[in-house]
């Protein structure tokens, strides 16, 4: 999933800016002008690593002369010690972008690695890992990267590339198969998904047409009941209360896709350090 160099760049710079305010103090007391130096980032636990290009738009835009190689690849699990970025050029540069980087790097990371532990759990199923719209404010777009980057796939983006009826549409639609009706025809170019809390919710959506049923808080059960009863007829998403403790057995129920919300409302911070070394 390629990221749009200009949207990442605008997220740096505020970052930045976010950071930096009117100036680094400390560093401004403490390094001497002109002072170079090389940093290593590191990894420090185990995980996939995503988010280099941002950490190095970090650093092009924290200072004139800083230059970064990477030293891993992205979407590998790798384990700690691993040297994921050398930066080198003005001390005061490098210390500028270093919080920034490694807060972009970590969270980055933490989404991928915990979408490659979904994956492992249900390999073998044939299911899908999905995302979910429940992302941070604006960087929507870097975090469904990184789900991608830890072997997912992408949910719809935002509200206008897919059509997703859920329950408070269907209660202002007047039903599931109203819903699924007036949706098919006002968007025939886009995916319609609904949300059904029952069977009998799945046959009103299967006789309106609906290709891609979304089983929300069911029971592993119930939804090999319906994925024999709808045989193949639509595609078919489980979602709701589903963990890395129970979303095997919802795999193993014959689903097409699970979409986990935790991916990128929960998941934790993969931890990465940065060492500096000053040049001579």
């Amino acid at each position: 999933m390629t990221l749009d160099p200009a949207l990442v760049s605008d997220l740096v710079a505020r970052a930045l800016a976010e950071d930096a305010g009117s100036g680094d103090v400390t560093t401004q007391a403490t390094v001497p002008g002109g002072a170079r130096a090389a940093a290593t980032i590191t990894l420090k636990a185990p995980g996939v690593l995503f988010g280099l290009v941002v950490a190095e738009e970090v650093f092009r835009q924290a200072g004139d002369g800083v230059q970064a190689e990477r030293l891993a690849a992205e979407g590998t699990w790798l384990e700690p010690g691993t040297p994921v970025l050398r930066v080198t050029g003005p001390a005061a540069a490098i210390l500028l972008g270093e919080r920034t980087a490694l807060n972009f790097l970590q969270r980055l990371s933490g989404v991928a690695t915990l979408t490659a532990r979904y994956v492992r759990a249900i390999e073998g199923t044939g299911a899908a890992i999905l995302d979910t719209r429940k992302t941070t404010p604006t960087l929507r777009a870097l975090e469904k990267a990184a789900v991608v980057a830890g072997g997912g796939r992408s949910h719809r983006f935002g509200l206008f590339d897919m059509v997703l009826i859920k329950e408070n549409h269907i209660a202002a639609a007047g039903g599931v198969g109203p819903a699924v009706r007036a949706a098919r025809a006002r968007f025939a170019d886009l995916v319609v998904e609904v949300e059904c809390q029952t069977a009998a919710e799945v046959g009103e959506a299967l006789e309106a047409g609906a290709p891609r049923i979304l089983l929300d808080n069911m029971t592993a059960d119930e939804m090999r009941a319906i994925v024999a009863d709808v045989a193949g007829r639509a595609e078919l998403e489980a979602s709701g209360n589903i963990d890395l403790a129970t979303v095997r057995a919802a795999a193993e129920t014959g689903v097409d896709f699970i979409s986990v919300g935790a991916l990128t409302h929960s998941a934790p911070a993969l931890d990465l350090s940065l060492i500096l070394e000053r040049l001579p």
